[in-house]
Parts: structure tokens; C-alpha cells; sequence
């Protein structure tokens, strides 16, 4: 239930979505006896394009997010375990074309098997089901292994975890197929801006992971002061953002991650 309500809420509160309900709708009264409601909402559906197209306030959204985990240290000890967490696949296009199709956060999939090839003797998850309410997509799982495979990556070494719709079942189901004793380290791959929410369900879970953050969307706090070139890149980076946001309050009010901006572990 938590999962469809998610995907439900989300058709509604992305700022792409608002605006674009804001302009239609005024549009549409402009030719009713609700004309100045119309004028209204064709404003503030104008403004809010500009806003969160132009603007940086997109990179403020998610500037927090990508900095909360720094990378680990390059002299940090090998780890028993390393975890990534699907989301780089576009499986609408992966079932329909007949092979593998990956989005903006494939640098995940490229970084586990980095690691995986550095620390030979650790043991590898990759954790992702199926994301898909109506339409067919393809099992990321099923995809990740075709083509972590094909990269060198032998099927008695890889573990995957098939039956998770989201973050929060990524760490449920992940610390119940790994089993991990006391005192190992896992390293955790996923988007840095997805981490502190990633983190989080892992700790509720009583997974304690090593941030191994990837696919950054900024170059920094610099971005603070650097515009959009384009209103799409605007929308898309705040649409990114206010989804995290919007993940942490969520999943922080439901006791999915014990507290709303997760530190790094002492």
C-alpha cells in the first residue's frame, strides 16, 4: 500500500507536474466566468517555470543531500560486502528493444563493478525488483545479472535481490539475504543524493553500511551560483530533489530511517 500511495502522491506533488497543472488549468477557466482564477494560476504557473527552471534552487535542494556522505577513504579497509541499489535501469526500453537500456544513474552499476574488480574476495548484492504499476518492465535484477555477468562478474559470486519496490524493502530484504555477523563492513553504492535516504532504511533494517556515494548531479556548493541553462534541466533537478525530500519525510513519519538527515557513523 505505502508503495502505491508513494507513486500516486508523487503524479501530483512534482514540481513539474504543478506547474504544468497550474498552467492548463488557467488556461482552460481563461474561456470561463472564472477568468481572473485563470489569469491567476497561468501567473504563478509562469513564475514557478521560471523559478525552477532558471534558478539554482534546484542545486540547493540537492546540494544537501549529495554532501551529507562523503566517498570513503582511499585507505579504508577492503569490505566483506558491497550492495548497490537498482535505479540505473530504464526497463521500459530494456523489455521492449531486448536488451539492456541503462538511465542517468548507471554510474552505480559501473562503480560496483569497480569495486567489485578491486576487492576481489568480497561478496557482491545488487538489490532491485520491479518498479512497474501497470506497465511491463523488465526485472532489474534479472537485467543487472545479464549484464554484471557479462562484465566478468560470475554468477556464484553475485546475490541478487529481486523482490524490492523501494528503498526501504532495498534494506529490508538485502540484511535478510546477506546475513551479515557482527563487525562486517559493507559498502553501500547508490546515487549521492539518494544516500542519506538509502542509509537511513539500512540502519532500520540493522544493516549498519559504508556510504560509497555515485552519480553526483552537482559540481559542488560553487553551484549555488550558477544557473540553469535550460528550463528542462531546471525542472529535472528540482523534481529530483523534492522527490528525495519529500522519500525523507515520508519515510522518517512512517519509522523507515531513524532520523530525517542521517549522519555518517561514528
Amino acid at each position: 500500500m505505502f508503495y502505491v500511495v508513494s507513486k500516486i502522491a508523487w503524479l501530483l506533488l512534482a514540481p513539474s507536474n504543478v506547474v504544468c497543472l497550474l498552467l492548463v488549468l488557467g488556461a482552460v477557466l481563461l474561456f470561463t466566468r472564472f477568468y481572473r482564477w485563470g489569469r491567476g494560476f497561468v501567473a504563478v504557473g509562469a513564475l514557478l517555470l521560471l523559478t525552477f527552471g532558471f534558478t539554482p534552487l534546484g542545486h540547493l535542494l540537492i546540494l544537501p543531500l549529495e554532501e551529507r556522505f562523503p566517498p570513503p577513504a582511499s585507505d579504508a579497509p577492503a569490505p566483506d560486502g558491497i550492495i548497490v541499489l537498482g535505479g540505473s535501469f530504464d526497463t521500459g526500453v530494456t523489455a521492449a528493444r531486448g536488451q539492456v537500456a541503462l538511465n542517468e544513474a548507471g554510474e552505480r552499476l559501473t562503480a560496483f563493478a569497480a569495486l567489485a574488480s578491486r576487492y576481489p574476495e568480497s561478496r557482491l548484492v545488487f538489490s532491485g525488483g520491479s518498479t512497474a504499476m501497470l506497465l511491463e518492465h523488465a526485472n532489474e535484477a534479472e537485467t543487472a545479472r545479464l549484464l554484471l555477468e557479462s562484465m566478468g562478474l560470475g554468477e556464484g559470486r553475485l546475490l541478487l535481490e529481486d523482490r524490492s519496490r523501494n528503498t526501504a524493502q532495498n534494506a529490508q530484504y538485502s540484511a535478510e539475504l546477506v546475513q551479515a555477523s557482527t563487525g562486517e563492513r559493507w559498502l553501500l553504492v547508490t546515487s549521492a543524493w539518494h544516500m542519506p535516504r538509502a542509509v537511513g532504511a539500512f540502519r532500520t533494517a540493522g544493516l549498519e553500511v559504508a556510504a560509497y556515494p555515485v552519480d553526483y548531479r552537482t559540481r559542488g556548493w560553487g553551484d549555488l551560483a550558477r544557473p540553469f541553462e535550460a528550463v528542462s534541466e531546471g525542472l529535472k533537478r528540482m523534481d529530483i530533489a523534492t522527490r528525495e525530500w519529500i522519500g525523507l519525510v515520508a519515510y522518517r513519519l512512517t519509522g523507515k530511517t531513524p532520523s530525517l538527515l542521517p549522519a555518517v557513523a561514528k
